[in-house]
């Protein structure tokens, strides 16, 4: 069942908040600017330590052994990742030799959703109607039922978790790469996690029924009662059978099939131990350290399999593209979202009657996203000026072209205007 929240806010109050918000608008104004201004300078600096780092850049033919006159070079190398380490998760028992163990754990819960509807009111007041539904589903983290909105969902919705556990990864510390040792930045850029088949023994699924019996004994003092109530969706705490395994899961539950509220999965991947790899990174002895550019940035990469040197610096390149576009609508955002701050009071203003409100608020929302884009433009072509020149020059040139180009064509425009006029009087 849904429960509805209503709240009214007052003409003068919404005013108030309006103009107080102003600050939150300069705030957000200021940082998009900078933001825009800054990735357009890094977007520079990093393209010329890529640049830089490539020059530099030779190939270690071989790994297989260390090779002293690589000492201190910025090096290309591909060979296996192989390790040793068994990891193990002393929770679970469960171990593996590999580079990575990943624990992930999900909660099956009831959870809260809201969806918001505003109605302004004569007068310049608003209404806010939310309206709060609930559902079970797999949560990443335990989700607290007592800060549920429905005061009866505190208590017909209560959430129990049958085990109480965090996500883990654990990673091997001793990694090699032929002769060489991969440091730590290295072993955890590598990927490709599959699933890991679990077999609990006997012993560790009985340790696991206990852990889940004391905790339920603990909760179950808590709420005075012997036992979790079936409404709450929990189990009777002395349930002998509680943990199952699935392939790469372990199910914490009654029935695996049939979730209930309480119950836990747990899945768990790992990293094999031998992986091809392809490495961009300054020798250091028989290990690896990012090397660093005149600049003060950094360089160094880890892919997947066998990627050329010109392949690994030119993903190099496209991420920094990527980043730099991505930054850029974030900054304009920004900037937009200051300005439909900073003009919000007109709106609230002209809300006293609604329609006209909502006219106002249109239209501000319109100028701000004008006005935003295009001082992000200006902030781009003066940013481009300061570190791109040659490309800024071209880009105000074009601008001033463009803007000569209208203002010529308004002032033919207005001409013809005139003499249209002129002769139209001669005619009568």
């Amino acid at each position: 069942m849904a429960y509805t929240e209503t709240t009214t806010t007052g003409y003068f109050q919404r005013l108030g908040s309006s103009f107080s918000g102003m600050g939150l608008g300069i705030v957000l104004f200021i940082v998009g600017s900078g933001l825009l201004w800054w990735n357009e300078g890094n977007f520079v600096a990093t393209r010329n330590a890529l640049n830089e780092a490539q020059g530099l850049s030779m190939e270690l033919a071989s790994v297989d052994q260390v090779d002293p006159a690589a000492d201190g070079k910025l090096v290309h190398a591909v060979g296996n990742a192989v390790t040793q380490d068994l990891l193990i998760d002393s929770i679970f028992g469960v171990s593996v030799q590999g580079i990575q163990l990943k624990r992930k754990v999900e909660f099956y819960q009831w959870t809260e959703r809201s969806s918001t509807q505003k109605r302004q009111k004569l007068g310049g007041g608003e209404e806010t109607v939310t309206t709060y539904t609930y559902e079970q589903a797999w949560q990443a983290e335990p989700v607290n039922s007592q800060n549920f909105k429905d005061p009866q969902a505190r208590t017909a919705h209560v959430n129990t978790t049958a085990l109480t556990v965090q996500n883990e990864t654990f990673k091997a510390t001793n990694v090699t790469f032929g002769a060489y040792r991969l440091p730590d930045f290295l072993i955890s850029s590598i990927s490709g996690a599959q699933p890991l088949n679990v077999q609990l023994t006997q012993e560790q699924k009985n340790g696991l029924n206990q852990q889940i019996r004391n905790q339920h004994a603990a909760a179950a003092r808590q709420q005075g009662g012997g036992m979790w109530s079936a409404a709450q969706g929990g189990y009777g705490y002395g349930a002998t059978d509680m943990v199952h395994e699935q392939g790469n899961v372990v199910y914490v539950g009654a029935a695996p099939n049939a979730p209930q509220i309480g119950d836990v999965r747990i899945t768990f991947t790992y990293v094999q131990p031998a992986k091809q790899i392809s490495v961009l990174a300054q020798v250091n002895g028989n290990t690896f350290r990012p090397f660093k550019t005149k600049n003060g940035k950094t360089v160094s990469a880890l892919s997947m399999g066998v990627k050329s040197m010109d392949e690994m610096y030119e993903a190099k390149h496209t991420s920094n593209s990527m980043l730099t576009w991505v930054l850029r609508f974030a900054g304009a955002a920004l900037v937009i979202a200051g300005l439909k701050v900073l003009f919000a009071p007109l709106s609230v203003l002209a809300s006293v009657v609604p329609i006209l409100g909502r006219i106002v608020g249109a239209g501000a929302g319109l100028v701000s996203s004008l006005l935003g884009g295009a001082w992000s433009l200006l902030v781009l072509s003066l940013a481009w000026l300061r570190f791109r020149p040659m490309i800024g020059g071209i880009m105000l040139a074009i601008a001033v072209v463009l803007v000569s180009l209208l203002m010529l064509r308004g002032k033919g425009d207005r001409k013809s205007t005139r003499l249209n006029s002129s002769h139209g009087r001669r005619s009568r």
